[in-house]
């Protein structure tokens, strides 16, 4: 079947970035000029997906605006003439894109949220995108290079990136066969039990069998529901393969990695890029000589 449906799990806290996202999603918080979330709807919008699907709390409202149309904001830049900027508020989205919206109402882990979705999702394969997980490629987003994949592989995929092995416990981790299906996946094995040093990331193509198994699970590492752990259970009645994506992942949850996002893609802009990378030359500059 046709994927035209993807989740985007958003409910959580985001304490990481506290004060920041005391009253803001950190979903929210910008990297150069757009929201973390508007990145991975525009990776999913250039896949094919269709419909939208939202997993929210209480306090993630701004979402939804964002996503919505701002009339007030519209006519006020079309009575300044502001047409540049109108053009980019109103096609945020394209019309042919659905957005629907659920909420999460207790913080119970990834599986939890993704199971949410379970009404709107229905029977058929949907993509699962974490905007924590920026990924920037020139040519092909990740989650179109997943669909590929999908369509010739005929079977779910799940993208993965190496990492060094002292980090595995920071990831669900894969060991594959050698047609690169997945033979066994844990959550966050220690580096010594870490079966590769092949780790998930943020961009799942699924089939809706996985719902039941969520169901199934119970709670796992951390006491929540990890869609890791129904994943597990999946690859023993179907096959799912892990791709490794072209480009480059920013891990966008952590401080540092959403500095460096910021850093890396403001060098690459092309109304920004020249004039940032002279500013950042210059004060590098400075500092090492006032060192």
């Amino acid at each position: 079947m046709k994927v035209t449906k993807a989740v985007f799990p958003v409910a959580g806290l985001g304490t990481r970035f506290l004060p920041a996202t005391k009253a803001s999603p950190k979903e929210m918080l910008t990297v150069v000029d757009k929201p973390l979330i508007q990145y991975a709807v525009e990776e999913a919008i250039e896949a094919g997906i269709k419909d939208l699907i939202f997993v929210t709390s209480t306090h993630k409202r701004a979402i939804e605006d964002h996503f919505d149309k701002n009339f007030e904001l519209e006519y006020n830049l079309e009575q300044k003439n502001k047409l540049e900027m109108l053009e980019m508020v109103q096609n945020i989205l394209p019309p042919d894109v659905n957005c629907a919206y659920v909420r999460q109402k207790e913080a119970l882990g990834l599986g939890h949220a993704v199971l949410c979705a379970k009404p709107l999702v229905g029977n058929e394969p949907f993509a699962v995108l974490l905007a924590d997980d920026l990924i920037s490629n020139s040519d092909s987003g990740a989650l179109s290079q997943m669909m590929k994949q999908y369509y010739y592989q005929k079977c779910g995929v799940i993208a993965v990136q190496e990492v060094p092995k002292k980090d595995t416990g920071s990831y669900g981790i894969v060991k594959t066969r050698a047609d690169k299906s997945i033979e066994a996946i844990v959550e966050k094995p220690a580096p010594e039990k870490a079966p590769s040093t092949q780790a998930v990331v943020g961009r799942y193509i699924l089939t809706p069998e996985i719902f039941s198994l969520l169901e199934q699970v119970g709670k796992g590492a951390g006491g929540e529901i990890q869609l890791t752990d129904a994943i597990a259970r999946l690859i023993d009645s179907q096959r799912l393969i892990a791709y490794p994506f072209q480009g480059k992942r920013y891990d966008c949850g952590d401080k540092l990695g959403f500095l460096i996002a910021n850093f890396e893609l403001a060098c690459k802009d092309k109304a920004l890029g020249q004039s940032f990378a002279e500013y950042v030359s210059k004060a590098m500059s400075k500092q090492s000589q006032s060192n």
